[in-house]
């Protein structure tokens, strides 16, 4: 009752006036639906290693940047377990047939560890080699190279050096203008003992703890001005 006196007591012509707003916002968000709805979707490939293969972190990126973008989006996985970037050159006709909007990266965990011989120049020069490939064959595509989750255990102490192979990924990637996204970081805020249990095996993260580390960072990247993240 409050408010229906206080909106009797305002004058016609503001009346009118808040009217043709809330009109105007209802018509804007209708308009903006319908163009969503019609719009293609999104295509990302992840394009990867195990991380990417058994990662479980993809359908959470779908339904939030869909939401974020009010727009369909896939995610298709180019990614194989216990393969290195030497795999990964000859997989680059696969990512360039899906013809996705953004490839998302990591090719370095397996490269680093020291049963399968893959040099650190060698693994600098074959990222290098993806990623003129992709641009060169995908010129519209956005390209981000990522890191992922720390390792620990013996999976850790096969790859005493894994932090000179990211580095060496992301600075083939900044050397091209491309964009890196380390996830590290935010894995490494948990306590010690929740870590251990989110990566039980030292290498590969729980999906679900995958999905609130891993996804959050993403959609902040790909969608912050459609997000407010």
């Amino acid at each position: 009752m409050i408010y229906l006196r206080l909106w009797r007591a305002v004058p016609t012509e503001r009346r009118l006036v808040c009217k043709l707003i809330l009109f105007l916002v209802v018509i804007f968000s209708m308009t903006r639906a319908t163009f969503a709805e019609s719009l293609p979707p999104l295509k990302i490939v992840a394009f990867g290693t195990s991380l990417t293969a058994r990662g479980g972190w993809q359908p959470a990126l779908e339904i939030r940047l869909a939401a974020c973008l009010q727009r369909r989006v896939e995610v298709e996985s180019v990614a194989k377990s216990g393969e290195t970037s030497l795999w990964a050159l000859t997989q680059v006709d696969r990512v360039v047939a899906a013809q996705p909007d953004i490839i998302l990266i990591e090719l370095y965990a397996n490269d680093a560890t020291l049963h399968r011989f893959v040099s650190l120049a060698q693994s600098r020069k074959n990222i290098g080699d993806i990623l003129d490939q992709l641009q060169q064959r995908l010129p519209q595509a956005r390209i981000i190279v990522m890191a992922m989750n720390p390792f620990s255990g013996l999976r850790g102490l096969i790859r005493p050096f894994v932090n000179s192979y990211v580095s060496a990924h992301q600075a083939e990637a900044e050397k091209r203008g491309l964009e890196f996204v380390d996830h590290r970081a935010n894995w490494e805020r948990l306590r010690p003992d929740d870590l251990a249990t989110a990566i039980p095996d030292g290498v590969h993260p729980q999906p679900d703890m995958a999905s609130k580390i891993i996804v959050p960072e993403l959609v902040k990247r790909i969608a912050a001005n459609s997000c407010g993240e």
